[in-house]
């Protein structure tokens, strides 16, 4: 389907098929999206605002210049995908298994980030932003980042290790 453009907002669209849809330009707010799927799916400019994604499956996607803003993402399964110039303002992404993915320009701003995980993942230009003054409880969790085996720029490598990130198996690009 081409849905270029569309806006959902305040609707149940639990468990819905995307799979393949063109979604560029889309707005996505205060929607549930329980156990929706995106499989293939083109997310171009597509921003998904104060919506529920658990049990949501990314799969195959190419994620470029996507707003993800106040959302939820602790049980999205994000699979093969690329993030080029992503924006997480202010989601909770604690626990979440990004490894192996590709990270080009993508924001962390004001993100909870406990236990990510980025083993094997590729990031450049990718900024991790409290957005407030950096406390002990943003200090630990950028501790708790697991960035074993990950490539990244060496940008993206100052920023994380002036924030006491371990980076002891990170190789520099």
């Amino acid at each position: 389907a081409d849905l270029t453009g569309s806006s959902f907002k305040g609707s149940d669209v639990r468990e819905a098929n995307f799979d393949g849809a063109n979604l560029t330009d889309c707005s996505l707010s205060a929607l549930d999206l329980t156990n929706a799927s995106f499989d293939q799916s083109i997310l171009v400019r597509t921003s998904f605002n104060m919506s529920e994604l658990a049990g949501t499956k990314f799969i195959g996607i190419k994620l470029t210049d996507v707003k993800l803003t106040m959302t939820d993402l602790r049980k999205v399964i994000f699979e093969n995908c690329m993030f080029d110039g992503v924006d997480f303002n202010s989601s909770d992404l604690r626990g979440l298994r990004f490894d192996r993915q590709t990270f080009i320009g993508v924001k962390f701003d004001k993100a909870a980030l406990n236990e990510v995980s980025f083993k094997g993942a590729t990031l450049k230009n990718t900024s991790f932003n409290p957005g407030f003054t950096l406390s002990k409880k943003y200090y630990r969790a950028i501790k708790t980042i697991c960035f074993d085996g990950a490539m990244m720029d060496k940008l993206t490598y100052a920023s994380l290790k002036g924030i006491g990130a371990n980076l002891s198996k990170v190789t520099v690009i």
